[in-house]
Order: structure tokens, then C-alpha cells, then sequence
């Protein structure tokens, strides 16, 4: 069935500046790294990528390896793009990153200026593209010289082959250093993706500040903490709960600590009449300095609800005062150790 886009998708609109950069990107961006891989149902993630454009939606998130398998994420996605968007490419900002493993041997992991362009090339291939808007180092690689990195980066901007630069889950430290470098290559460090949700508060103690500084933009993924900030597992572990299927989501995640804290933050967002997902994407996005909230989708349902988030944003200093007894540290950061360099 052709898709026609609602005519109306920038009348409600919202949209947020990237840092100190010409960039918008909406208050709710989708990421591709679960749910539209090879295994997954095409159909459906193509209803959701259609939804999503309908709302308003500008910003595709996606990376080389993610599936499964790795790299079918991109190839559904081209796919849906030459099925549907036809035409429309100049109002979708998509991104594509680079860094965790992807194929087998020393030349398929890390920040080389091998693996970064050779990457970049089989993304635009799977994609169909000529560039990506945003290209990711994926993670920071402790064994890798910051230069050839930020270089490789550099590289692909001047290639024609992506428009802006982002990094992710680099330290306060890494992120001023990684900046320092792309400005004396002429290219601007754009955005920052890290890990953030009420269980994972990290960013908070300086990479804001940083980023604020510098001018640079911020997406939060996984700001519903893999799914554990929703209504999933109130009452135990579903069967088709990415917990269930371990991977991405160890169980340990589900201690009675972070239960009660999650069933505790459950009852707020209730008082403040949304779902824990709408607050938790709500939550995130209190602080400006945050451009956008990275967030996947299984269904349209899912999706819809996430996206109605953007309708309540405000929170009372008492409301933040009460989610803060109860949103603490869950110890679900699984991206630490690389940061740090302890991976």
C-alpha cells in the first residue's frame, strides 16, 4: 500500500536547537537498535518509521551492527526509505554510527580510520544513500589515538559523506579533547550521545556542563532504561520481554532495588497522569541542555505512547523533589567500562 505523509506532521510539531549548531532535532527521536532487524517483522517497523514521520518525527538513529543480524537494521530501513520516502530524503535526518564490533578480526571494532570509512561506506550501501546527516564514533577506543579517530571523522565530512559529527559515551574528559581536535580540523563536534535515564544519572555530574560549554548537542538513548522504566515489569518478567531473552538485558537489572524504585516512580507518574514510559521520556527532556530523547519501539501502540510524552513536560520542583528520592543509580550502565577504558 503507497504511503502518503500527513500533511499536518509540522503543525504540532516541537523541535529543539543542537547545541549551538544550525541542527534541530525533535524533543523524540527514533532509534532503529531493536525491532527492525532481519529477525523482526519488516511490516511492522515499517508502520512505525510511517507513524513516526507523521508526528512529527525527523531523526532515524541507526548503527552498522544493529539487528540482528548485524546490518539488517540498515538494509530494512533503506528499504523502507525507497518504499516510502521517495522524495522526502531532505526532511529526514538519519545517522549511522561506528565502533562496537561488526565483522570478524582487528579491523572490524574500535576507532581506526580503516574501520570508521570502511563502515561508513557499507552503511550508505545497505541505506541507499549518498551521506549520512550525523556519523557516530560509537564508543571511545581506548587503544586508538584520539587523532586518527576525530580524523577519520574529518575525513568523512569532507568525503561528502556525512554532514555533522556526533560521538558517544565518551567521558567529560575524552568529549572536551575529542572537540578540541575536530575544531583544528575545521568540522565541529555536533552531539553527544550517552546512556541517561532516571537509573542512570550520570551525564549529570559534568558532561552537561561540558557539552554546554562547548556547544554541543545532547541525545539521551535508553532513557526508558531498556524498558525497565515502563509498565513491563510491575508485576514480574513477561515472556517476550527482552529480559526473557537476556542479550542487551541482564536480569540482574530486575533487583528488588530497582523494582521498588520503578514501582515507586510508577505511582508519580500516575498522580501526574501519564504512563512511567511518558514520564521517564518527560523527565529526561526537563533539562534544555538535552536536545532529544533517543527511544526504540516494538509497535505503533508503543510508539504513540512514548511520543505523547511531549505533552506533559513540565514537572512542579515538588514532583522533581519526590523523583528524586527514588531515581538513583541502578548500576544498569553497561557502557561504564568503556568509557572509563575498563572494557
Amino acid at each position: 500500500m503507497s504511503y502518503e505523509p500527513n500533511a499536518k506532521r509540522y503543525e504540532q510539531a516541537q523541535f529543539r536547537r543542537c547545541g549551538r549548531s544550525g541542527i534541530v532535532l525533535p524533543p523524540v527521536s527514533l532509534g532503529l537498535w531493536q525491532n527492525f532487524g532481519g529477525d523482526d517483522v519488516f511490516e511492522i517497523g515499517r508502520a512505525v518509521i510511517r507513524r513516526a514521520f507523521d508526528r512529527g518525527v525527523t531523526h532515524f538513529d541507526l548503527a552498522n551492527n544493529y539487528g540482528p543480524p548485524y546490518g539488517s537494521a540498515e538494509e530494512n530501513f533503506g528499504e523502507i526509505l525507497r518504499k516510502d520516502f521517495r522524495g522526502l530524503r531532505n526532511e529526514l535526518l538519519i545517522s549511522s554510527k561506528a565502533g562496537w564490533d561488526m565483522w570478524p578480526g582487528p579491523y572490524g571494532i574500535g576507532g581506526s580510520r580503516k574501520y570508521l570509512l570502511a563502515s561508513l561506506d557499507e552503511s550508505l550501501q545497505r541505506m541507499g544513500l549518498d551521506y549520512v546527516d550525523i556519523f557516530y564514533s560509537h564508543r571511545p577506543s581506548m587503544d586508538v589515538p584520539l587523532e586518527e579517530t576525530m580524523g577519520a571523522l574529518a575525513h568523512a565530512v569532507r568525503q561528502g559523506k556525512a554532514l555533522y559529527v556526533g560521538i558517544s559515551s565518551y567521558s567529560p574528559e575524552r568529549t572536551r579533547e575529542a572537540a578540541r581536535i575536530l575544531k583544528s580540523e575545521g568540522v565541529p563536534l555536533l552531539i553527544h550521545q550517552p546512556s541517561y535515564s532516571m537509573l542512570n544519572r550520570w551525564i549529570e555530574h559534568e558532561l552537561l556542563d561540558t557539552l554546554d560549554e562547548l556547544g554541543v548537542g545532547c541525545i539521551a538513548f535508553s532513557p526508558l532504561a531498556q524498558g525497565l522504566l515502563t509498565n513491563k515489569y510491575l508485576h514480574g518478567v513477561p515472556e517476550n520481554s527482552r529480559a526473557k531473552a537476556e542479550g542487551s538485558f541482564p536480569k540482574d537489572f530486575l533487583n528488588e532495588e530497582n523494582l521498588k524504585r520503578v514501582r515507586a516512580l510508577h505511582e508519580i507518574a500516575k498522580e501526574r497522569g501519564q504512563t512511567l514510559a511518558q514520564m521517564a521520556i518527560a523527565w529526561a527532556l526537563r533539562d534544555q541542555r538535552v536536545t532529544s530523547a533517543l527511544i526504540g519501539a516494538r509497535n505503533v501502540e508503543q510508539l504513540d505512547n512514548s511520543l505523547d510524552a511531549v505533552q506533559k513536560l513540565h514537572f512542579t520542583s515538588a514532583e522533581l523533589h519526590e523523583i528524586d528520592r527514588h531515581a538513583q543509580d541502578g548500576a544498569i550502565d553497561l557502557w561504564k567500562e568503556a568509557r572509563e577504558g575498563t572494557n
